[in-house]
């Protein structure tokens, strides 16, 4: 049980800071993490990593040469927000683009994805490649449903040892996607873990019993067995991980036994030495194996197997020097300390100066973020309601914390720029609504916003420019497609009328009404539809005859903003002087 803290909400950012002050030599703290205090050759491809606190030695302790360049760093077994992994990763970049790997958890895809968006619009290529090393949590034919665990740290290191060795993005990537595939994990629990601040375990296994096929954020195993000896535990998870090996695997594996937090050293090497004995009765050669505690969970009393099947390129950069806090292997030649000045953090970065046409819409977004707050607000209980009939019920609360951050992150840019503003409201949505709806409200923002630029002028031209990126932060991110019962559902008859208003020369505020009907309509309709998203999807049937409440949020939003904007327009028109046609 964790005891040492002030006050549990500030737990994971005070750790932080005290992991920082205690390894300045390795690491810089920027918003949202850290990067490599020392210097890092121009134009080396950028590994940041990451994932929610509470596993270290991952992921800020893999921050060094040799593995990985920064690392985003969330709350207490929470995804960093998306804002946070920019930051780093534009303090990570040396001109040679970003590789993102992290777990496979859907808050991580979503935040890390939102980021690798907003990088490659500005220029930064980044590419990602999600960790799915653990076999117990889908079938081998789904690999890419898996989530992962200490596999971690094979792709990790082997994509880091790259970058230091020179190779392009291309290649980084491509060995990354490589070392995933042939990389294999298997977790156990004896009991659970307790987040700082609360009084009990997240789970508990009953006594003489252990938990099979566990998650490191403090999910409980898939099946419950008697309490094994080492030899019938070794026995197990060696079994398991071989018959799920890769179909071009080969005589050659890493093995790494990793301790989730409580399990002591002696037991892990005494377990250790029973794999490494069955694993070369099963003609394997064990290459460089690791023992220890690599990705833990807080204080989870467990253990997990990982097995690496190598192949001469792979082995080649899994026996490459790192010095890292927390992770070391052979010797690097000692690194010069980075410039302050050198350690970008994106929100000190220079604005640009913003036009007084993107600045008056700035002001209009103001408004308009504050409507959807409103609207957001009077609808809240009833959003929740909805969501609770097949889900956890939180959409309505869940939005309102997004768009209070979004307005009032708004509020305090006001006279900057609409895209500017937007980018504030998108970051700051993202991060205080978190979850799924937080990450594509978010990014569908900031997209806009992008979208809309910094202009001398604007038109219908970009209007629909800014609505046509909503939808494919959106659709990009979240990969819902029509009839999977989401927001989905509402948002494309709303782009499809709002672009067929605009191409029959219709002005944008009447394009936007018939938009803004079409949604409403849509979001209605889908409660025709069975859920094949998200956490409503395993109780589709109670879900039938009842909206989804994603489709019903973005539909009142756009009937609100459709309002305003009538309203908005129908001042002008009494303001302006009689006869001017306006």
């Amino acid at each position: 049980m964790t005891q040492i803290f002030d006050n549990p909400a500030d737990f994971a950012d005070e750790a932080l800071d005290g992991f920082v002050a205690a390894n300045r030599g390795y690491v810089a703290r920027v918003d949202g993490g850290v990067v490599r205090s020392t210097e890092v050759p121009a134009g080396q491809v950028a590994l940041v990593v990451g994932g929610g606190s509470g596993h270290y030695p991952a992921f800020a302790g893999l921050v060094g040469p040799g593995l990985a360049t920064g690392s985003a760093c969330g709350n207490m077994f929470a995804s960093p927000a998306a804002g946070q992994v920019y930051g780093v990763a534009k303090a990570a970049n040396a001109g040679g683009g970003v590789l993102l790997s992290y777990g496979n958890y859907a808050g991580d895809v979503l935040h890390f994805g939102q980021a690798q968006l907003r990088l490659n619009a500005e220029g930064i290529e980044t590419r990602t490649v999600t960790v799915t090393d653990d076999i117990a949590s889908a079938p081998i034919d789904q690999l890419e449903k898996r989530r992962g665990i200490a596999g971690d740290l094979t792709v990790f290191k082997i994509a880091g040892a790259a970058a230091e060795a020179g190779l392009n993005l291309d290649d980084v990537e491509r060995l990354a996607i490589k070392t995933n595939y042939r990389t294999r994990s298997l977790g156990v629990a004896f009991d659970g873990c307790t987040l700082p601040g609360a009084k009990d375990p997240l789970f508990h296994v009953p006594a003489g019993q252990m938990s099979l096929g566990l998650g490191i954020h403090g999910e409980p195993g898939i099946s419950e067995h008697p309490m094994p000896t080492a030899s019938e535990l070794a026995q197990l998870l060696v079994s398991k991980l071989l018959a799920d090996k890769p179909e071009d695997a080969g005589d050659r594996v890493v093995a790494i036994v990793n301790g989730l937090g409580t399990v002591k050293y002696d037991e892990l090497f005494l377990l250790f030495g029973k794999v490494e004995k069955l694993l070369t009765a099963a003609g394997l050669t064990v290459v460089e194996p690791e023992c220890g505690e690599l990705v833990t969970s807080l204080d989870m009393s467990g253990l997990s197997l990982t097995l690496l099947w190598l192949d001469d390129e792979l082995e080649q950069y899994w026996a490459a020097p790192a010095d890292t806090p927390a992770f070391r292997k052979g010797s690097m030649a000692p690194r010069a300390a980075r410039a302050e000045a050198a350690i970008v953090d994106a929100e000190t970065a220079d604005v640009e100066q913003s036009t007084p046409a993107a600045a008056e819409l700035g002001q209009q977004a103001v408004a308009i973020l504050a409507q959807v707050r409103d609207v957001v607000v009077e609808h809240e209980d009833e959003l929740g309601k909805l969501d609770a009939i097949a889900g956890d019920g939180d959409h309505g609360i869940g939005m309102r914390r997004g768009v209070d951050a979004a307005a009032a992150a708004g509020e305090a840019a006001a006279g900057s720029s609409v895209a500017r503003i937007l980018l504030a409201a998108g970051e700051a949505w993202s991060e205080r609504a978190g979850g799924t709806s937080g990450a594509l409200w978010g990014s569908a923002v900031i997209a806009a916003g992008q979208a809309l630029g910094n202009r001398e002028t604007y038109s219908a031209d970009d209007a629909r420019a800014a609505v046509s990126a909503f939808v494919l932060a959106i659709t990009e991110l979240g990969k819902a497609e029509p009839g999977d019962k989401t927001m989905v559902d509402a948002l494309l008859p709303f782009r499809d009328a709002f672009l067929a208003e605009l191409d029959g020369g219709a002005p944008v505020g009447r394009a936007l009404a018939a938009a803004a009907a079409a949604a409403e309509l849509a979001a209605a309709q889908t409660a025709e539809l069975r859920p094949l998203k998200g956490r409503a999807r395993p109780l589709a049937e109670k879900s039938l005859g009842h909206p989804d409440p994603g489709a019903v949020s973005f539909g009142l939003i756009a009937t609100r903003i459709s309002h305003h904007i009538d309203s908005l327009l129908a001042s002008a028109a009494s303001a302006a002087p009689a006869g001017n046609g306006a």
